[in-house]
């Protein structure tokens, strides 16, 4: 079934962001997803982060891969740039984007499936390569569009919606992205808007790659009990180790409260998030401590959300890495991209 346009009339008196834009000026088609998906409550809290930050919508380039998550990318920011890349090979094209033009927001939406399945080497390389991107993850543990079958992050003794439970070890992709290095890495529920949207927000304020594993259950095939996908089972087991507020540095801010009871950690533009700790040795800037903690966490059964690890600071994207030049190079002329063959074997020499 294709996607439906939406109306352009609205109410006059809608609130409006920075730019004078409404919500509405950032949604996309309608959604042909199953009533009550996760990854539709994924596209709502998409459109507010990028609402909030007033991002302009021709400014943002959207990829996806295949399968239900690919399919996000339709529902948000009609005007932005978009490309639905083969299965499993999102990364690789959202690093040709980062590439050709650093100016642009980049934002990728995958799935599970998609993700840790045929694209794990894929996945794997734009964190470390440190593409600057937010990724988000719709992690419902089956495929969708195949009816039904567990994918890689199905936990063991999941049961399928025929009753036939998991029996192979999941790969998470928080302890991948810490393992790996990601710079940012956070987790969330799709039902919880109040805490997915600040995480969003300040995974598209960061300054490389913002990894994002949203649970968003299936409500077709992986929403019933058995499952540690489902809405009940993710709602029965959050662990909420940082609530997290995203405070965007443009005007004086004040707040209220006792000293040490919240911690902020500055972005790369110098942006803040804000966040307050369960106990007093957790440290969202040590990548050992917060694995050792995700670790413990996750084997006692719990669901670990919020703003898990943060570098801040990190000025080490792809660009800096590969010494680009300042100016995106979709805007070089031909003959500065292509200086021709004397100029490749000159370069070639200094590989030998």
């Amino acid at each position: 079934m294709s996607s439906i346009p939406k109306p352009k009339v609205h109410h006059p008196g809608l609130p409006r962001n920075a730019l004078g834009l409404t919500r509405r000026d950032y949604e996309g088609a309608m959604s042909t997803l199953c009533a009550g998906c996760g990854h539709d409550s994924v596209t709502a809290a998409l459109i507010d982060a990028f609402w909030g930050l007033s991002i302009e919508p021709y400014r943002v380039a959207k990829v996806s891969g295949i399968g239900c998550s690919a399919k996000t990318p339709t529902y948000f920011l009609s005007a932005a740039h978009g490309f639905n890349a083969v299965h499993g090979r999102m990364p690789s094209v959202a690093t040709g984007v980062a590439a050709a033009n650093h100016t642009l927001t980049l934002v990728g939406v995958s799935g599970d499936g998609d993700s840790l399945s045929i694209g794990l080497g894929q996945l794997c390389h734009a964190i470390r390569r440190n593409v600057n991107m937010l990724y988000v993850l719709e992690n419902n543990g089956v495929y969708g569009l195949t009816k039904g079958q567990f994918s890689a992050s199905a936990d063991v003794g999941s049961l399928s919606k025929r009753g036939v439970p998991n029996r192979q070890a999941p790969i998470d992709p928080v302890s991948l992205a810490l393992a790996l290095g990601a710079t940012f890495v956070a987790r969330s529920f799709s039902g919880d808007k109040d805490e997915l949207v600040p995480i969003l927000e300040a995974g598209l304020e960061h300054d490389g790659f913002a990894l994002v594993d949203v649970i968003s259950p299936c409500v077709t095939f992986n929403n019933h009990d058995g499952s540690t996908k489902s809405y009940r089972y993710t709602r029965e087991h959050m662990h909420e180790v940082a609530p997290v507020d995203f405070v965007p540095l443009r005007e004086p801010i004040t707040s209220g409260g006792e000293a040490g009871a919240a911690r902020e950690v500055m972005l790369h533009d110098g942006s803040m998030v804000r966040f307050r700790k369960i106990d007093d040795d957790w440290d969202p800037t040590d990548r050992t401590a917060v694995y050792e903690r995700y670790r413990r966490l996750t084997e006692a059964g719990e669901v670990v959300t919020g703003l898990l690890y943060l570098e801040p600071r990190t000025g080490d994207d792809l660009h800096a890495r590969e010494g680009t030049v300042a100016e995106p190079l979709y805007d070089q002329p031909f003959e500065r991209l292509c200086p021709g063959a004397a100029a490749l074997a000159d370069l070639q020499k200094a590989w030998r």
